[in-house]
């Protein structure tokens, strides 16, 4: 039966390498994080004559369906927003076990719309693992659906947290990181046992009294720095380092609670917030760490996925990783060593900087002026948002989601308060000026920062990316297109109504010899998905909570 058939490799199982193949078994892919399966049996020839195979409608419309489906020997593990999970036959989409996760109490943090959505579930020795919007850390039998254990993370009441991220399973232990950049809190990424959930290890963002990086905090602040990891990292097998980005600094828009007096700004302040690190994924240890934004007044967080790849710089090969923070600036590491390798610009309109540095400086800082409304590009919405991008090893290009647009932010002094909202301004989000689109979908070489084409959209894209071996690139819009482009070339090729917004991810899969395109459908209405529609008074996103599923008919060549 199919649904034992993970018995037989469960020993074996392993998320390590950089293509997905047959199985689809991290958040992003494999825990390189490129987005990128290696079937090639749906392609740039035959894509027009892709078709739906499979629907699957959950039932769970409270805030749509954005997560990342995981598969794994034909069978597909689905979670909706309120933490309903699903193990599906990845054939037919036919029910093969369903988990409700109970409802928790009113008035939690977590339960308020704003945070009912959770990214993805994660897979690994046997089980099926998720986090809750009150803060628990759930596995499941991954052939039964039963709950194996379940453990407290944080007691939300106390730091206004909770985890809508995917997990990431790295050998005997799950990663998880919260959310809380914008509340009082202090953000951490914690490591458990896969077997009986005892945490491992937990390592603070914001280093405590006597941690190196500490007295980068004016005062008690570093108690509240936020920071907090609230997506999903990846993994490199042979270095056993995890890497993973972090959060703003709280509160957001006012820093003079949290900046020691005379710092030097180009300098690493409030570590380590919006930086990259790499940590010992047995112990947990800071190996090194990267800021991308010292002293982040713009609620850029570099909380973002965090692509693995070994490319060719200046006649040399070296492990590089790129990452992306919501600002749309984009940096090249060694992730051996974290060394800054180069820096490129994503969107066309920014103004919170004039520029950067050959050696990845800041310059020209534009910031919130106490008490006073200015307009700041990009929004707090990011450049790109939580949605990720993916990466080709064909191509050698990365495929990003971007966005135009801006905030009028007003920063006030509010004091902090633990474990409560903590932005300090008001942020209402704007379009710029003199554009008639305001996204677009671009392939960029990593290597060289070169823009090597886009495609515009008239509104704003906030879907993941997929890539293929068959060089197409997959991605869908708020008015329920999902569609295909060329991944050299940039032309649609391929498109259809799915009859809802696209918010999630598309993934690649295959059974029995028959590749699957799977796309999760459904327009978060909440936070960056209201404020879309707050500045697009006149679209209609279309709500839902369905999986769609494509194939090619059979006999296609």
């Amino acid at each position: 039966m199919r649904t034992l058939a993970f018995l037989a490799c469960t020993a074996a199982f392993a998320q390590t390498g950089a293509p997905a193949l047959n199985d689809w078994s991290s958040y992003g892919g494999t825990q390189y994080s490129w987005r990128y399966s290696a079937l090639n049996q749906i392609n740039t020839q035959n894509i027009k004559q892709l078709a739906p195979a499979w629907l699957f409608q959950t039932g769970d419309y409270a805030e749509n369906l954005h997560s990342t489906p995981i598969v794994q020997n034909g069978v597909m593990y689905l979670i909706t927003a309120r933490l309903q999970v699903f193990a599906l036959d990845a054939t037919n989409g036919k029910v093969i076990w369903h988990y409700r996760y109970p409802s928790p109490a009113a008035g939690l943090p977590g339960t308020h719309a704003d945070f009912i959505q959770n990214r993805g579930v994660a897979i690994g020795d046997g089980k099926v693992f998720f986090g809750t919007k009150d803060n628990f850390m759930v596995a499941l039998d991954q052939r039964t659906g039963k709950e194996v254990w379940k453990v407290s993370i944080d007691d939300p009441k106390q730091c206004g947290c909770n985890i809508t991220g995917a997990p990431l399973v790295v050998k005997d232990k799950v990663i998880i990181g919260g959310n809380g950049g914008d509340q009082a809190h202090r953000g951490y990424l914690t490591a458990l046992s896969t077997k009986t959930g005892r945490v491992a290890w937990r390592w603070y963002v914001v280093p405590g009294p006597g941690e190196p990086g500490n007295d980068t905090w004016k005062g008690d602040s570093w108690r509240y720095g936020g920071g907090s990891p609230w997506l999903t990292g990846s993994y490199d097998p042979e270095l056993n380092l995890l890497y993973w980005g972090t959060g703003n600094a709280a509160a957001d828009f006012y820093d003079g609670d949290r900046v020691v007096a005379g710092a030097n700004k180009g300098a690493p302040t409030n570590l380590y917030t919006a930086s990259v690190v790499a940590l010992d994924a047995d112990t947990g240890k800071l190996r090194w760490h990267y800021q991308e934004v010292p002293d982040d007044v713009w609620d850029y967080d570099a909380a973002y996925e965090v692509l693995l790849m070994d490319r060719e710089i200046r006649g040399q090969m070296r492990k590089i990783l790129v990452h992306m923070n919501k600002s749309g600036l984009t940096f090249v590491l060694d992730r051996v060593t974290g060394q800054y390798l180069s820096a490129f610009m994503v969107p066309e309109v920014y103004n919170w900087i004039t520029g950067f540095t050959e050696d990845g400086k800041l310059v020209g800082r534009n910031e919130p002026v106490l008490g006073q409304k200015g307009n700041f590009c990009p929004s707090t919405a990011g450049a790109k948002s939580w949605n990720s991008m993916a990466y080709s090893p064909r191509t050698g290009f990365i495929y990003t989601p971007t966005n135009e647009t801006c905030n009028d932010i007003t920063s006030n002094a509010t004091p902090a308060s633990e474990g409560k909202f903590y932005m300090n301004g008001e942020f209402p989000m704007t379009l710029p000026p003199g554009r008639t689109t305001y996204s677009h979908v671009d392939a960029f070489d990593p290597v060289t920062g070169k823009r090597m084409w886009s495609m515009p959209y008239r509104l704003m894209l906030l879907s993941s990316m997929l890539t293929t071996a068959g060089d197409l690139v997959f991605t869908g819009d708020p008015e329920g297109n999902f569609f295909a482009l060329d991944a050299r070339s940039g032309n649609k090729l391929w498109n259809f109504q799915t009859g809802a917004g696209h918010r999630g991810a598309a993934i690649s899969y295959s059974v029995n010899g028959k590749q699957y395109i799977a796309t999760t459908t459904g327009w978060h209405q909440t936070v960056v998905g209201g404020a879309v529609a707050r500045i697009f008074p006149e679209e209609e996103f279309r709500l839902g909570s369905t999986l769609v599923v494509f194939a090619l008919p059979e006999g296609t060549r």
